[in-house]
């Protein structure tokens, strides 16, 4: 997906921290349903919140102090190898 970046645009929707850790922007898309129907709501997620989402995505809704140890060092690991 990097090397098709470096020359287009890729959206990726994903539910793998090992991936999301990668992008160069986060959206969250939320779902709620009710009887009129669902409703879909797309959120920029921006500076440590992204910590707090990849977090999220590895140990589930509240995340542990391991888990945004562990959602830093992804992301502080995939902006060191993007920069090559």
């Amino acid at each position: 997906m990097r090397q098709l970046g470096r020359d287009r645009q890729v959206l990726a929707v994903t539910h793998l921290p090992q991936v999301a850790a990668y992008a160069d922007h986060h959206l969250m898309v939320s779902k709620r349903r009710n009887t009129a129907g669902t409703t879909s709501t797309v959120t920029p997620v921006l500076g440590e919140h992204r910590v707090g989402e990849v977090a999220r995505m590895l140990g589930g809704e509240r995340p542990t102090d391991t888990s945004l140890a562990h959602a830093s060092e992804m992301l502080s690991l995939a902006n060191t190898l993007q920069k090559g």
